[in-house]
């Protein structure tokens, strides 16, 4: 029996959070859910997916959901307001960010929000001098990221 797109969806959700919230049972079915909602919050929006190399070889489940991950990233790269771009292990003196985090900026830059997911759980972070932090750290990861086509073409030869 196939598995239906929202089904694939949950399925890599699911092996995401259990790997970042190991032990964690009795949250997964919320975590998941706040994944899924947060996908589907950023569909048309205006995107720029920063992921280090290693986000692509870390198989979180198995090879199988691995690959599908990849696939995904593919397929929203397809979309006219999605711009994804790679840090590839090759570049020298980078530490980057640790954690998973959503950067969401506007128009009024006092407002921004940053969004982050670490082993401990999340944190919405807004003081200034937080948001500074990050906006400095993104700066530097997009300076050092590879351009969206090559950063594809890393992503394709990852899936094999």
């Amino acid at each position: 029996m196939a598995v239906g797109r929202k089904g694939e969806l949950t399925v890599l959700a699911q092996a995401l959070v259990q790997s970042r919230h190991p032990g964690a049972e009795e949250e997964l079915e919320v975590r998941v859910e706040f994944r899924l909602r947060h996908q589907k919050a950023l569909e048309g929006m205006q995107y720029l997916a920063l992921i280090h190399e290693a986000a692509l070889r870390i198989r979180v489940a198995d090879r199988n959901v691995a690959q599908k991950q990849l696939l995904q990233i593919l397929e929203r790269s397809e979309l006219p307001q999605v711009i994804v771009r790679v840090v590839p292990f090759d570049v020298d003196g980078f530490a980057g960010v640790a954690d998973q985090l959503v950067y969401a900026r506007g128009p009024v830059p006092q407002l921004d929000t940053v969004m982050v997911d670490s082993q401990l759980g999340g944190a919405f972070l807004d003081a200034e001098a937080q948001l500074a932090r990050y906006r400095a750290v993104l700066r530097k990861v997009e300076r050092v990221a590879l351009g969206a086509v090559e950063s594809l073409e890393l992503i394709q030869s990852s899936g094999r």
